[in-house]
């Protein structure tokens, strides 16, 4: 876990009540900034979408606390597919594992969901405050170089946003890795 300062109780607060109206948020993360909403709502889902002009088909990477929030969407692995998986977590890998089930909003064409446990402080201090896992997927708008800077993001994003969570980046230069969960492969190395 990085060892950076955790946002304020208040901040948290305002944050989750955002979340809770349905709302996009920014929040820092590992490498870059994020944006975030609760991945239970079809309306939210969208607005995300529709600010970073992206279409639905592609799916979208969902960020928790710990395992336990991740939990109803792991059923369909194997013992050693598991344990492959939560051995990197938490940390910078995001597993695709089967989620058929999931709403359609969330896995666009797949019939798969993309999961990772974050090792920064401040997300796993939001996903606790919101009492489960986020949409997470960088603040940019689709093709375009994701913000690395608050007063950027504010710019381009700000009256469009229910709420920026102050803090720091945790200092990875890469994104995330994606890998298969039932395979193993690596989809997108570090």
């Amino acid at each position: 876990m990085t060892s950076l300062a955790l946002p304020s109780p208040e901040n948290l607060q305002r944050a989750v009540q955002a979340l809770r109206a349905a709302e996009v948020i920014a929040y820092p993360t590992e490498a870059v900034w994020g944006l975030g909403c609760d991945p239970f709502s079809e309306a939210a889902v969208r607005r995300l979408l529709a600010l970073k002009q992206r279409g639905e088909n592609k799916g979208l990477i969902i960020i928790a606390a710990d395992i336990a929030q991740l939990e109803p969407w792991l059923g369909g692995l194997d013992s050693l597919q598991r344990a492959r998986v939560e051995a990197t977590w938490p940390g910078p890998y995001t597993w695709i594992v089967p989620a058929p089930a999931a709403p359609r909003w969330l896995r666009g064409e797949h019939a798969t969901l993309a999961l990772r446990v974050s090792a920064h402080a401040g997300v796993q201090a939001l996903c606790r405050a919101w009492g489960g896992p986020l949409v997470s997927t960088s603040a940019n708008r689709s093709g375009e170089v994701p913000f690395a800077e608050a007063v950027a993001l504010q710019q381009d994003f700000g009256a469009a946003l229910g709420y920026i969570l102050s803090g720091q980046l945790g200092g990875d230069s890469r994104p995330s890795e994606i890998r298969d969960a039932i395979s193993g492969v690596v989809l997108r190395s570090r």
